[in-house]
């Protein structure tokens, strides 16, 4: 469906996630990914989506001057907010126990901002959700933490694991968000196009 519309475009996905590779094969699009290295790092007095939106740029600003004129680069940025601070990915086992531990029984947001750009302009959406975790003990952190090996996952998690089938006691908002993509909105706007 979107495959046909866009056939006068070339998308070009900018991660290296298998989850966000995923999804776009899943939406059905034709694809290639290009990966550059990019030091992400924000600045300090930024908060929320603010943080998810400058990211998102900044990894498509190391694209710029490399684009032809049919092609549309997507880049994105995905943290966990939680108690006024950004959790991006762990950065050791024993970080990523204290994430999980301070995500037990509250709720915290996801936000994930998508960059869209071509030669004539950049654009950026974004997408927050709130997930909500039971009281999670140390024993199961540990278990998730030796089987799953998430810290590859910003706030130490990928819902679609165990740790989303036993922690997560409510979400509001887009559960593919969560995973890193809100695909509807990315859909919606490619689909404008």
């Amino acid at each position: 469906m979107l495959r046909e519309k866009l056939k006068q475009y070339k998308i070009i996905l900018a991660s290296g996630s298998p989850r966000r590779q995923q999804f776009f094969k899943d939406l059905d699009l034709d694809f290639e990914v290009r990966l550059k290295e990019v030091d992400e790092v924000y600045p300090p007095n930024l908060t929320e989506e603010d943080i998810t939106d400058y990211l998102a740029v900044l990894k498509s600003d190391a694209f710029e001057g490399d684009l032809l004129e049919n092609e549309i680069l997507i880049t994105s940025d995905t943290i966990v907010w939680h108690q006024n601070k950004a959790m991006g990915k762990p950065k050791n086992y024993d970080d990523a126990f204290q994430m999980l531990q301070s995500l037990s029984n509250s709720t915290h947001k996801v936000i994930t901002s998508v960059c869209f750009k071509t030669n004539a302009k950049t654009e950026v959406i974004s997408e927050t959700t709130l997930v909500t975790f039971h009281p999670l003990t140390d024993e199961q952190i540990a278990y998730y933490l030796e089987k799953y090996h998430p810290f590859d996952k910003a706030g130490s998690y990928g819902i679609q694991e165990w740790i989303g089938y036993i922690g997560v006691a409510k979400i509001e908002g887009s559960y593919p968000n969560v995973m890193g993509m809100p695909t509807d909105k990315v859909f919606q706007y490619l689909n404008q196009l």
